[in-house]
């Protein structure tokens, strides 16, 4: 990952700068192999550390990981306990590398209803790594897309009500700013792993005109290659974001 800039616009992006994956899989490996899924969970954590690098590498400024949805609660507890666990021991391990490699940090998503201990990891690994130039790792955790539009929509919602500002200015761009990550480059490419097509309730404002990319790789599988092959397919995208090239009839012809 690179230094961090502003939102981009046009018709064309060549490059990623703010790819977001949606890390699954975990638990087929583990079976696939023989293994509990907590193995699973282990090794897909250990993929983590390899795409940090390879994105600064590549010039990728945003890393943005789906790591727990809003929905994975349903899970059986003993899953859930060894998630958090292992988030937890994430941060304390990771932290103080992301801060010498210059990476920020940033989670996303509620955060109370994770335990007073793990909500002080967070923080505390938010403070150190704050200030990073050489890019951006973002972990959504506890984290759905529906709510983070309908937590935007309270904003704007109370704004109208304490007479801040009027119904009638509420448009896309009011709520564009009230999403998260609204301060960071906007997703170029999502990348979702071991198969399954669909987006899971992941930043579903966010990837409105994000190239996606699908692969049956499992998670723990998906290494720097992996990554390469996602964004070579990137490359081959035509992205006109509604619009048209002036020999676009002619290529569709």
């Amino acid at each position: 990952m690179s230094a961090r800039g502003t939102g981009v616009t046009g018709p064309e992006v060549l490059e990623p700068r703010h790819i977001a994956i949606i890390m699954d899989g975990n638990g087929r490996w583990a079976a696939r192999k023989g293994l509990s899924p907590s193995a699973g969970h282990k090794a897909g954590v250990e993929r983590i550390r390899d795409l940090i690098e390879a994105c600064k590498e590549r010039g990728v400024e945003v890393l943005t990981l789906f790591a727990f949805s809003s929905e994975n609660w349903q899970r059986p507890p003993k899953e859930v306990e060894l998630l958090m666990t292992l988030f937890h021991s994430y941060l304390r391990r990771e932290a103080r590398r992301m801060q010498e490699q210059g990476v920020e940090l940033r989670v996303i998503g509620r955060r109370d209803r994770f335990s007073p201990r793990l909500q002080r990891a967070i923080a505390e690994a938010e403070a150190l790594t704050r200030g990073g130039v050489n890019g951006t790792l973002v972990i959504a955790a506890d984290y759905g897309g529906q709510w983070d539009i309908a937590q935007a929509a309270r904003m704007l919602a109370q704004e109208v009500a304490s007479g801040e500002r009027s119904v009638d200015s509420i448009d896309e761009t009011a709520l564009a700013e009230r999403v998260l990550l609204a301060d960071l480059p906007p997703v170029d490419l999502l990348i979702r792993s071991s198969g399954e097509q669909r987006i899971s309730n992941f930043i579903l404002w966010q990837a409105a005109y994000s190239e996606f990319y699908f692969t049956e790789t499992l998670w723990p599988d998906f290494g720097v290659a992996e990554l390469d092959d996602a964004i070579a397919a990137f490359r081959q995208r035509d992205r006109r974001y509604g619009g048209r090239s002036e020999d676009g009839l002619e290529a569709q012809a």
